[in-house]
């Protein structure tokens, strides 16, 4: 790929997006087997710069880095200039001096990874920002579902759950149909964006959401930490209309479907 940073699926194209699932596929072959460590980014550093907290995101990009022999750098936000006052462009020139090669961005605002892109001669990748995009989260999805469908053209995904804060939904179904998938996002009317691609069918009933014929059921967890007011009744009254019940489950198991969920 020519491009310095990955910080959306929207401008990515086809055969970009290709090329890092073919490559996914190689190095997934070698970590499966006895090779636990190679040295793709030997030399190189990685800097891990998460202004919002995430445990397994933070540990597989971690992981990722040192299984290919980079060097990683845990920048402690919470006990860094930034809590004096500090503010990202000076914590940007701070880095630029350390010379890293690849910063890991997590935030809680939209387009400021893409904002750190500019400032930077590293390259940055994106590892969520605010309710906008996680392409590497959609990577790994797309990733998933090829190695279940090779040509994935034509099948269909239903994302059901928290869509409006969901930026996992935003990038997945963006890469999805560049792929060739159909998507469709279920929700309560409250939680699904009304204004949403023509090219994705907006259900709030599960019956008629499954009347679809989807060959995969996405469920997104609901974000409460990004609410500010009460999107639905109860948890327990949102498990029994949207959520996977006992029931749901062995229908979906009788149909043959497979159940995802945003985990790394």
């Amino acid at each position: 790929m020519a491009r310095k940073d990955l910080l959306d699926i929207a401008s990515l194209h086809r055969e970009e997006i290709e090329f890092l699932l073919d490559q996914s596929t190689s190095f997934k072959k070698l970590f499966t087997h006895s090779v636990k460590k190679i040295p793709a980014l030997e030399g190189k550093s990685v800097l891990m710069l998460f202004y919002e907290a995430s445990t397994r995101t933070h540990s597989s990009f971690e992981v990722a880095a040192k299984r290919l022999s980079a060097e990683v750098t845990n920048f402690d936000v919470a006990h860094s200039s930034i809590t004096k006052g500090e503010s990202v462009r000076e914590t940007i020139e701070t880095l630029q001096a350390m010379r890293t090669d690849y910063i890991v961005v997590r935030h809680s605002h939209p387009g400021l990874p893409g904002m750190i892109a500019r400032q930077t001669t590293a390259s940055v990748i994106n590892a969520g920002d605010g309710a906008h995009e996680h392409p590497t989260q959609a990577l790994l999805d797309a990733f998933t579902i090829k190695e279940k469908f090779p040509d994935p053209r034509g099948k269909k995904v239903l994302i059901i759950g928290d869509i409006l804060h969901s930026r996992v939904a935003r990038s997945t179904s963006t890469l999805l149909q560049k792929l060739g998938v159909e998507v469709a996002y279920l929700g309560p009317g409250s939680l699904v964006p009304k204004y949403v691609p023509e090219s994705i069918p907006r259900f709030t009933d599960y019956e008629a959401a499954m009347a679809w014929a989807p060959d995969v059921v996405y469920l997104l967890r609901v974000q409460m930490e990004r609410q500010d007011v009460q999107f639905f009744p109860s948890v327990r009254e949102y498990h029994r209309v949207y959520g996977i019940t006992t029931a749901r489950l062995a229908e979906i198991r009788d149909r043959g479907l497979y159940i995802m969920h945003p985990g790394p």
